[in-house]
């Protein structure tokens, strides 16, 4: 194996965890994160090269995930698709945090990508100023918007 597929492999596993995160607030499918996973990877490799160092490893990884998963999220949008659903949930859990996490992640997927964006990094306890160099806006912006979304969140009806 040569020293760049190396070098990528190491990074990869250290960040494995950032990139499946990013995955699950996009979908709760497991075949589909499963999917955003492999097409992050993808990208991850075609940009390793040209990735200059310019920012911490983490936050371009956390760029392209959230890109390729909002580009994926867009696509998914256009085909029209007809789910399968069971009668029964096995996995379901009925304690009271796992129903508000449940709420929580139901509400954060009503968002706009770019704002779903936002408030996954902001869950991660990463700073506004590193959001704004991850999403591309000033921390005062990520401010501003994370505002607004804590707002629409609160007002969204349950679902």
């Amino acid at each position: 194996m040569e020293t760049n597929e190396q070098e990528f492999a190491q990074i990869i596993r250290q960040n494995k965890s950032t990139i499946y995160t990013v995955c699950y607030m996009f979908s709760k499918n497991e075949d589909e994160v499963n999917d955003l996973f492999q097409e992050t990877l993808v990208n991850l490799w075609q940009g390793f090269g040209k990735f200059e160092g310019r920012s911490d490893v983490k936050t371009w990884i956390y760029r392209v995930s959230l890109n390729t998963c909002i580009s994926m999220d867009r696509k998914k949008k256009r085909r029209k698709t007809v789910p399968l659903s069971m009668d029964i949930n096995l996995f379901e859990d009925r304690d009271e945090d796992t129903r508000q996490i449940s709420l929580l992640h139901q509400r954060i997927n009503k968002l706009q990508p770019f704002d779903r964006a936002i408030v996954l990094l902001w869950l991660e306890n990463i700073s506004y100023e590193e959001i704004g160099l991850i999403i591309g806006i000033s921390a005062k912006n990520v401010s501003v918007r994370l505002y607004r979304v804590r707002e629409q969140l609160k007002n969204m009806s349950n679902v």
